[in-house]
């Protein structure tokens, strides 16, 4: 019975565990979760979907940087421009780890640059642009198109959870509304579940029932010590079962604890340079929390038995809960 369940889970530790807790919150006894408080947040760059060379989200952003320096060729000179234009992926995915390891200067300069970016566009023209770019786009390295470059295993993990009465948030440092754009579809996600960093937004009248319109003004960073806040600010509840893979998401999996009731903390480790990378940085002290705090670590390379799925079975996947 328990290889069809996570089928695409190789037996071992990792699947064991999260089994074993599955059985332990769903069924009658003194472990026993109400279904009201099954909640389960989710990181998702590096956690649901591939972050390598560089987030998905920053392809989506060096676009609109390129479109802009062609406008204003003095953009050039400058970064994150500059990244955007010569395609440096190494500037823009380092920026990221960098803040992992509390160095926050590149990341500023990168925020900036996309609060310029969608300055004055309304959510629905956000929303179809980021829709193009996701099902046309493919990924620079792996060569599948970006809506297959999330992790099967983890969408099957998804869809297991909701079929045991929990409810799945996801919530990364991404961008909100970028993220909401395909999380029904792939990973069966609903848009209201998404929580995730945004830039401030006003509203402006209009005959049509007007528009809600981006901001040059950062509202929320969804990352470190601001996603425990966000999770409690959306949710009202303290998760019992949490997933991430940096260093980012340690007080996301510190907050799904509590002595009266159990937990689950998941830390990803990408150790899998055949199938898809193989890094630890910006993930060093979550791995060392991992350790000395047990939380269970999910190796890429000896935990799952495939990593990415063909679009046309991601499609199919239903909603989680």
């Amino acid at each position: 019975m328990n290889g069809q369940v996570l089928s695409l889970w190789n037996e071992g530790r990792s699947k064991e565990r999260i089994t074993d807790f599955v059985k332990a919150v769903t069924m009658k006894g003194q472990s026993f979760v109400p279904v009201e408080e099954r909640i389960a947040v989710f990181d998702n760059d590096g956690t649901l979907w591939c972050e390598k060379p560089m987030p998905i989200e920053l392809g989506f952003i060096l676009e609109r940087l390129t479109k802009m320096a062609a406008k204003n060729p003095s953009l050039q000179a400058k970064q994150p421009w500059k990244s955007a234009c010569s395609k440096d992926y190494a500037w823009l995915g380092g920026a990221v780890t960098k803040h992992y390891h509390g160095d926050d200067e590149d990341l500023k300069v990168l925020i900036g640059g996309i609060l310029r970016a969608f300055k004055g566009m309304t959510t629905e023209e956000y929303e179809a642009e980021s829709g193009l770019f996701l099902h046309n786009g493919k990924h620079p390295t792996l060569g599948c198109g970006l809506c297959e470059s999330s992790y099967a295993p983890m969408v099957q993990l998804l869809r297991y959870l909701g079929m045991n009465g929990f409810a799945v948030f996801i919530a990364s440092g991404g961008d909100r509304d970028f993220m909401r754009t395909i999380s029904q579809e792939i990973y069966g996600v609903p848009p209201e579940r998404v929580i995730g960093s945004s830039n401030a937004l006003r509203y402006e009248a209009g005959g049509d029932g007007g528009h809600i319109v981006y901001q040059a003004q950062p509202d929320i960073f969804d990352d470190g010590p601001a996603k425990p806040v966000r999770i409690w600010s959306r949710i009202g509840q303290r998760p019992i079962l949490a997933v991430g893979n940096s260093n980012g998401d340690i007080p996301m999996l510190e907050f799904a604890s509590g002595s009266s009731r159990p937990s689950l903390r998941i830390v990803v480790l990408h150790d899998d340079k055949d199938r898809e990378f193989d890094y630890t940085a910006g993930a060093e002290r979550s791995l060392e929390l991992a350790q000395s705090q047990r939380w269970t670590v999910v190796s890429i390379k000896n935990d799952w038995k495939s990593v990415f799925a063909p679009a046309a079975e991601q499609s199919s996947v239903p909603a989680v809960a």
